[in-house]
C-alpha cells in the first residue's frame, strides 16, 4: 500500500470521524439544551397557570375556561381537590394519564413549603410540575402541568436533517480534498525517502534540493545536515579509534614497567646468599610497584563508573573538615619528612556532595602537592563565597608550564613522564578529580607558574549547619 493511499484514507477516516463526533455531540448538546429550556419554561408557565386557575369561578364555564387555558398554553392540566382526588383533566380530546389521587408524600411536600415541584425522571416520557393552589373561588387545591418530552425535542428533527445533510456534503468534499492533498504531501516524502535510502547506503555526499519553505524543506535541510554530520562523524570515529588505541597502549605501557620491576625484584630474591638489606630493598620495591598497579586499577574503575554509572555519586550534607582532616593527618608525616610545612583550616563548614568522592579529590590533590613540592609549604583552605564554598589546595612546588595546562586533565597525560613514574604516579589522578567534580556539576580551576607552585580549587554548594 503506497504512502499516498495511506495518507488519503487517513485523512478521510479522521475527518469523517471528526465530523461524525462533532455532529453527534451537537445533537446531544442541543437536546440537553432544549430540555433545560423546557424545564424553565414549564415552571414559569405553571406559575401563571396557577394564578389563572385560582381566579376561575366554579360554575358552568369552569371546565371550558380550564380547557382554553390548556389549549392556549399547550400543556396537559390535571386539577385535584383538597383530598388529592382528580376532578378535572384537560384537554378533553386526550386520554387522561394523570393519577386518580396524588400521593400523600407529594401533598405533604407541597403543603410543607415546596410551592412548585419539578418531576423530570430519566425513565419518564413527560416533564411534570406540581403546585399548590390557594383560592376560595373553586375547589381546586393542587395543579399538575405536564408536557411530553418529544414535543420539546421536536426541533431536533429539523436540526438533525440539516446537520446530516451538511455532514454528507462535507464528507464528499473531504474525500476529494484528501486525495488531492495526499498527492501534494506524498510527492516530497517520496523524494525524501529516495535520498534517505541513498544516504543509508553510504552515499553521504547526497544533497537534496526541494526549494520549499515548509516542514518538508526543513526536513530536506535536516537530511543534508545529517549527511554532512555523518561525514564529520566518520572522521570523528577515526579519531576516537586512534584515541582508544592510544588509551589501551598507555594502559599496557603503564602496566609493563611495574610488572618488569616486580619480575626483576623476584628474580633477585631467588638469588642465594643475598644480603638481608638487599632482600628488604627488593621486597619494598615489589610492594611499591604492586601499590602502583592497585592505584592504577582503582583510578580506572573510578573513571569507568563515571562514564557508565548513573549513581556514580551519592550526595548528602556533610561537615567539610570531616573529609579534609583525615587526608591532612595521613600526609602530615610524609610532608614533615621532606621538610614541608602543611596546614589546613578546621572551622565547621557544611556542604552538599559525596563525602567519599570529595575525600578522594582532596587525597589526589594533596598527594600531588607532596610529590612535587621539595620545600616550602602546602595549604588546604576553604571559605564561603555566596551560596558556595571554595576549597583549594596550594603548594610552593615545581609548578606547571603554560603549554601543559590545556591537557593537564587528559587521561595518562604527564608533564614529565619519567619523573612522574619515578614518583609512582598513574597519570589518571587529575582525570579522576575532573570526572568526580563533573558529576557534582562543578569544575576544577588551576593557577600555576613554573617554579612558583600551583593552586587547585573547586566549589561545592554551601549548606546551613544542621539543627542539633
Amino acid at each position: 500500500m503506497s504512502i499516498r493511499f495511506k495518507l488519503a484514507w487517513t485523512f478521510i477516516l479522521l475527518l469523517i470521524f471528526g465530523i461524525t463526533a462533532i455532529s453527534s455531540y451537537s445533537i446531544l448538546f442541543i437536546r440537553n439544551y432544549l430540555l433545560s429550556v423546557g424545564e424553565i419554561q414549564i415552571q414559569n408557565d405553571t406559575e401563571w397557570l396557577s394564578i389563572t386557575l385560582q381566579n376561575l369561578q366554579y360554575d358552568d364555564t369552569f371546565e371550558t375556561n380550564l380547557n382554553e387555558a390548556a389549549r392556549t398554553s399547550g400543556y396537559r392540566l390535571a386539577v385535584y381537590d383538597e383530598d388529592g382526588a382528580l376532578f378535572a383533566f384537560v384537554p378533553y380530546h386526550e386520554i387522561s394519564d394523570a393519577p386518580e389521587y396524588l400521593s400523600a408524600v407529594l401533598q405533604n411536600q407541597l403543603t410543607g413549603g415546596d410551592k412548585l415541584i419539578l418531576d423530570n425522571r430519566s425513565d419518564s416520557d413527560r416533564l411534570i410540575t406540581y403546585t399548590i393552589l390557594t383560592t376560595d373561588l373553586n375547589p381546586a387545591r393542587y395543579l399538575q402541568v405536564s408536557q411530553f418530552k418529544d414535543e420539546i425535542y421536536a426541533p431536533i428533527k429539523t436540526i438533525r436533517w440539516i446537520i446530516y445533510t451538511g455532514m454528507f456534503i462535507s464528507m464528499g468534499l473531504v474525500i476529494l480534498v484528501s486525495v488531492l492533498f495526499a498527492r501534494y504531501i506524498s510527492r516530497p516524502i517520496l523524494q525524501l525517502e529516495q535520498s534517505a535510502r541513498k544516504i543509508a547506503a553510504g552515499d553521504v555526499d547526497q544533497t537534496l534540493n526541494l526549494n520549499r519553505n515548509d516542514e518538508f524543506g526543513t526536513l530536506a535541510d535536516s537530511l543534508n545536515s545529517m549527511a554532512s554530520r555523518l561525514r564529520a562523524d566518520s572522521e570523528e570515529m577515526k579519531k576516537l579509534y586512534e584515541k582508544q588505541s592510544q588509551f589501551f597502549a598507555d594502559i599496557t605501557h603503564e602496566l609493563r614497567n611495574p610488572l618488569h620491576t616486580i619480575a626483576g625484584s623476584l628474580e633477585m630474591l631467588e638469588m642465594k646468599d643475598l644480603p638481608e638489606h638487599q632482600k628488604d630493598h627488593y621486597v619494598r620495591t615489589a610492594m611499591k610497584q604492586t601499590e602502583r598497579i592497585n592505584r592504577l586499577f582503582k583510578d580506572l574503575v573510578t573513571l569507568q563508573r563515571y562514564d557508565s554509572d548513573t549513581y556514580f555519586i551519592e550526595q548528602s550534607v556533610f561537615n567539610l573538615p570531616g573529609v579534609i582532616i583525615p587526608v591532612f593527618e595521613m600526609y602530615y608525616p610524609r610532608a614533615k619528612e621532606k621538610g614541608i610545612e602543611i596546614e589546613t583550616d578546621t572551622d565547621e563548614v557544611w556542604v552538599k556532595g559525596d563525602p567519599d568522592k570529595i575525600e578522594q579529590i582532596i587525597d589526589n590533590l594533596v598527594s600531588n602537592a607532596v610529590k612535587y613540592t621539595n620545600d616550602g609549604r602546602i595549604e588546604i583552605r576553604y571559605k564561603k563565597k555566596g551560596k558556595f564554598v571554595e576549597i583549594s589546595v596550594s603548594d610552593t612546588g615545581i609548578g606547571i608550564s603554560d603549554e601543559h595546562l590545556d591537557r593537564l586533565f587528559d587521561r595518562f597525560y604527564r608533564t614529565d613522564k619519567a619523573r612522574s613514574r619515578d614518583k609512582g604516579g598513574t597519570g589518571l589522578g587529575l582525570s579522576v578529580v575532573k570526572s568526580i567534580l563533573s558529576a557534582h556539576d562543578s569544575d576544577i580551576k588551576i593557577r600555576s607558574k613554573a617554579g612558583e607552585g600551583s593552586t587547585f580549587s573547586f566549589q561545592l554548594p554551601a549548606e546551613p549547619v544542621p539543627a542539633k
